[in-house]
């Protein structure tokens, strides 16, 4: 039986280690889950049935806050490493975890897919034993990097852990047999999105009308949204989120995560925001399920121009399922892969 201490600071974070964390305890090893809250992932950890230790409420508001956080949750961490001893130390880049496995002496594996975490990676690069990206990443970590041909999503969207259901959308009130479209606006607060910004209220009013000519439409929001919009808010249950993104028609996203996670699901996605990723870009370039508008002040009309020509495919979610299938041929199964590469960290130690 081995000891294995995570950190979930991300809602994503939650969704792609939940079946990690299930694998884990179902062979007898003892995970220990720290939380630090985010956009609802401690909500997402109680669904999923995972218990934790919630370090922090917040990931903080501006470079101020941060800092101070950085620095209180390495004390945090590695008090919670030096206690429980692990084995090993798993998760994304978390410089905190990465300080924590430094000073207890325990391997420390991560996966990361978003370049533009340079603060987290430039101190992972230098404490941690191993960082399993995409093939496609677009950094040189050096010589602690593997890549791997997948994709962060398929950690918990990959057929062997997850199956689309319309019923358990039916049976909260949601309707996923009418042709609908998913929005998706981010609060463009992470440390990486200083300095950027979206649409504002008056774009995103008009994006969801003209969308609105081809189907329902549902808006996904981190933070507070117009007035004018509150009735396209989409209020499943948190956890469903995937099963909205499998049937529906199209979906429009500022953040990559989302976009990326209609791709393993077979719907089509445009992914509207300055910062590029290599998984995007090969989601686009290697299986034409994604479309990428990273650049130029018109890059919104560019997204809707494109969204309006696809929504008008007869066969698009047919062809969606034809490039899925392909997707799928090419890519490993990660959460075998990653089980693998710990145990057999576990076992040379550091």
């Amino acid at each position: 039986m081995s000891k294995v201490m995570i950190s979930i600071d991300h809602p994503a974070w939650a969704h792609q280690f939940r079946h990690i964390i299930r694998m884990l305890n179902e062979r007898g090893d003892e995970v220990r889950t720290l939380a630090i809250e985010k956009d609802g992932d401690t909500k997402l950890l109680d669904s999923f049935g995972i218990p934790y230790e919630l370090s922090a409420r917040s990931t903080g508001k501006n470079v101020i806050e941060k800092g101070f956080l950085f620095f209180a949750m390495c004390i945090d961490h590695t008090l919670h490493a030096l206690r429980f001893k692990p084995d090993i130390l798993i998760g994304r880049a978390s410089p905190m975890m990465a300080v924590a496995a430094w000073i207890s002496r325990k391997p420390h594996i991560i996966y990361e897919d978003t370049e533009v975490s340079k603060f987290s990676l430039r101190i992972c690069k230098r404490l941690t034993t191993k960082i399993i990206t995409p093939r496609t990443f677009l950094t040189d970590l050096g010589k602690c990097q593997e890549r791997v041909d997948t994709y962060k999503e398929l950690f918990y969207l990959h057929p062997s852990v997850f199956t689309p259901d319309k019923q358990v959308l039916r049976d909260v009130g949601f309707n996923p047999d009418e042709p609908y479209i998913l929005v998706r606006f981010v609060a463009w607060n992470a440390s990486h999105d200083i300095g950027k910004k979206g649409l504002d209220d008056a774009g995103k009013i008009a994006l969801v009308k003209k969308l609105s000519q081809y189907g329902r439409v549902y808006v996904s929001a981190e933070g507070n949204v117009p007035e004018e919009l509150k009735p396209y808010l989409l209020n499943t249950p948190y956890e469903l989120i995937h099963h909205v993104l499998a049937f529906a028609k199209l979906v429009y996203s500022e953040g990559a995560t989302m976009a990326s996670e209609a791709v393993m699901l077979g719907t089509h996605a445009l992914y509207v925001n300055v910062i590029k990723s290599g998984s995007t870009q090969e989601q686009s370039e290697r299986f034409q399920l994604l479309y990428n508008f990273n650049d130029g002040a018109d890059r919104y009309e560019k997204a809707t121009a494109k969204a309006i020509e696809l929504l008008e495919t007869p066969d698009l979610e047919q062809q969606g399922a034809q490039k899925l299938e392909k997707l799928l041929s090419e890519k490993v199964d990660i959460n075998q892969y990653y089980l693998q590469e710990m145990d057999r960290l576990i076992k040379e130690g550091r």
